[in-house]
């Protein structure tokens, strides 16, 4: 990470010993009166069996992984923590039951001191269940442990505590805080300390309890998240639920439990015709809370035990939170997202922006909303300044250098091993100089604007025009059919999919497209990429710009980027072998697809079709592609809350493949996950929440 801010946190200290109160094992939900818990809702993906519960201070997502490497993980949003217990793998897959759905219990410590968490029961047909490892912290390093079978030696746990047919795991936070407790008893098996052996009828049951002393988070309530227009889908509106809160949006179940601001900022960009203003503004002051000294915006923050570990490294010591600024596109996005909704009731936005906002990266002081966008925008003026005076490669706003990731394809192939991307270019930068320049325009920010800085805000919708008219063009490939088919067709022919199809529709044309990015010498990495879908949310492309990049998203892959199981956020046919090796169907973001990116696109070609300046046959490029979209968008509802889903292709079609289900799968897909709930605002064409008038805010 480029730059650290601390924010303080509050913890308390907790002893070894726990004694169990409010909710005891088989009863109900002490804290409601034995009512049903305000959210509680269960999905299987893949190998995952998940199940999500929220009720008052309590908030966990349990996972229950099958197969033949089975799992029992419990994540919280409360600290980002998590406690897991990874098995040994198995000889024969196996399938977990949950036989008793998660109950919200609070735990207490001798010293009163309380613990947030679940009790459920489940049961699994499995000979034994020898322990790998058990992992009770913060969810980044559970994700560490999942991913590369490694996490720091100072949070590990000891040997669990067994006494009879109970099995417990526990530890205090390294600071001396609040801490996890995992508990297993063992109702079929016989328990040890290294493992539990199935019955005689080959089963095992077990009640599980699992806590955190992580101090709670606040939910949304729904009738301050979602309005009329939100679509009635409950797996949507379940997800989104469990991910907001006043304090901030959640990016993801399990593996990202807490705030980025990419995708809280995208998030709310496409929620926001289905979201209430109390949300909205949730969201945009958790951006502007966590904004860094020079108005740049915290990519993602470290709290609980992953923040002690960073300070003890760095000898500051404390539980202050760390914000990450290391990527570059979300700074750019904070203006193009807040307009629309302070444009739409300036008494609303005035009263927002007068609104006093306590720092997390300067903790102990506070600024106005609109102190704080106004800095944000002198930040995006002065890093547009260079290619504003002097329109060349080398002046774009390149990733930070010693990284690889910079924008949302935060993989380290994500961007192909780019400098420059399209999108941060192409689209934010002048999306983000043109929002500046409406919203100063207003006179909305006039009370935030100090004299010295006017003249050089005032200067943001000239350089959007330089930005807008110049960058693009950097990045567009043109590749005449004649050499684009063979390689088309040598690629699907690796992949074991249909090349007529793709080489069909190309046609004749040349195929050109944006290049995902540019190298350090300026030149296109080509790889054909779903980022279009930025450009149609965010500008006002020419129709001839139009017809020719929506089409090259819309062929058949992999001519294009489209499939039945949905649009492909990334497409090697005409890059070299040694690149397509690193985008491949099991590559994070390689030729997978992405539920928010879907939405993207949706939401662009919507906008462009408002417009009333199109010829008929742009809009008829538009259409088809909105048409093929949605088909195959309807076609995978089942996955839609999902963060990514990879494929298969076979008995003459594809099909979804949960990722994460394959072997050769760099990770796993979270079940829950902000930026795919947005399909409660973007909806079919023709629905009615797409005809229907902007509800009020409030």
């Amino acid at each position: 990470m480029t730059r650290i801010a601390r924010l303080m946190l509050t913890g308390g200290l907790i002893s070894g010993v726990f004694a169990a109160v409010g909710l005891m094992a088989g009863q109900g939900s002490a804290q409601r009166g034995g009512k049903a818990p305000e959210l509680a809702y269960q999905l299987t993906e893949g190998q995952n069996l998940n199940a999500f519960v929220r009720d008052g201070a309590v908030a966990a997502h349990l996972l229950l992984r099958n197969g033949t490497d089975p799992r029992i993980l419990v994540a919280f949003p409360a600290g980002n923590s998590g406690v897991g217990l990874w098995f040994e793998p198995l000889a024969a897959p196996a399938t977990w039951t949950l036989d008793q759905a998660p109950r919200p219990q609070t735990l207490r410590d001798a010293k009163g001191r309380p613990l947030y968490g679940i009790q459920t029961t489940a049961s699994i047909a499995a000979p034994r269940l020898a322990f790998k490892q058990a992992v009770l912290t913060n969810v980044r390093f559970l994700r560490d442990y999942q991913a590369i079978g490694r996490f720091p030696a100072e949070v590990a746990v000891g040997a669990p505590q067994v006494s009879g047919s109970t099995i417990v795991w526990q530890r205090d936070r390294l600071d001396g805080a609040a801490g996890y407790r995992l508990e297993i008893t063992v109702l079929e098996g016989q328990a040890t300390a290294d493992g539990i052996a199935a019955d005689a009828n080959g089963r095992i049951r077990l009640r599980i309890v699992a806590a955190s002393g992580e101090a709670p988070l606040h939910g949304i309530p729904l009738d301050e998240l979602l309005n009329a227009n939100a679509a009635n889908d409950p797996g949507a509106r379940n997800a989104l639920r469990f991910l907001s809160y006043r304090e901030k949006f959640n990016a993801g179940s399990w593996r990202f439990n807490t705030y980025f601001g990419r995708d809280t900022l995208m998030s709310l960009r496409l929620l926001m015709p289905a979201l209430r203003g109390p949300a909205i503004e949730a969201g945009l002051g958790s951006v502007l809370a966590r904004l860094g000294s020079p108005g740049d915006v915290a990519h993602e923050e470290g709290i609980g035990e992953f923040a002690v570990v960073e300070h003890r490294k760095d000898g500051s010591g404390g539980d202050g939170a760390t914000l990450d600024y290391g990527m570059v596109d979300d700074d750019y996005m904070l203006a193009p997202v807040a307009m629309p909704y302070l444009l739409g009731d300036r008494a609303a936005a005035r009263r927002f922006l007068a609104r006093s906002i306590p720092s997390a990266a300067r903790p102990g002081s506070s600024e106005t909303a609109g102190a704080g966008l106004v800095r944000n925008l002198r930040f995006v003026v002065e890093q547009a300044r260079r290619f504003a005076d002097v329109p060349t490669a080398a002046n774009l706003v390149a990733i930070h250098d010693g990284r690889l990731t910079g924008e949302w394809r935060d993989s380290e192939e994500g961007l192909g091993r780019g400098k420059y991307a399209y999108d941060v270019n192409a689209v934010l930068v002048p999306a983000a100089l043109d929002a500046g320049a409406k919203l100063l325009s207003s006179g909305l920010l006039d009370p935030y604007v100090k004299p010295v800085d006017r003249a050089s805000l005032m200067r943001a919708g000239a350089m959007a025009v330089t930005w807008r008219a110049k960058a693009p063009d950097l990045f567009r490939v043109s590749l005449p059919a004649a050499q684009a088919a063979p390689m088309i067709r040598d690629y699907a022919q690796s992949l074991g999919v249909p090349a007529d199809p793709a080489i069909t529709a190309l046609g004749s044309r040349p195929l050109v497209y944006h290049a995902l990015s540019l190298d350090a010498k300026g030149r296109p990495v080509p790889i054909i990429n779903s980022d279009e879908g930025f450009a149609l949310l965010f500008g006002d492309p020419d129709p001839d710009d139009l017809d020719t990049y929506v089409a090259a998203l819309a062929r058949p892959f992999p001519a294009g980027l489209m499939t039945d199981v949905g649009l492909l956020v990334a497409n090697p046919a005409l890059a070299p072998r040694e690149v397509q090796a690193r985008f491949t169907p099991a590559a994070y973001h390689g030729a997978v697809v992405w539920s928010w990116q879907q939405a993207l696109f949706a939401a662009g070609l919507a906008r462009q079709l408002a417009r009333t300046d199109l010829p008929p046959s742009t809009r008829r490029t538009l259409t088809e592609a909105q048409g093929a979209l949605w088909r195959a968008i309807q076609a995978t509802r089942a996955t839609q809350s999902s963060e990514l889903w990879s494929w298969a292709f076979d008995g003459g079609k594809y099909r979804v493949v949960p990722f994460g289900a394959g072997k050769q799968d760099v990770d796993e897909s979270n079940a829950a996950q902000l930026w795919s709930t947005v399909y409660l605002a973007v909806q079919p064409p023709g629905s009615p929440a797409t005809s229907a008038p902007r509800a009020r805010r409030r």
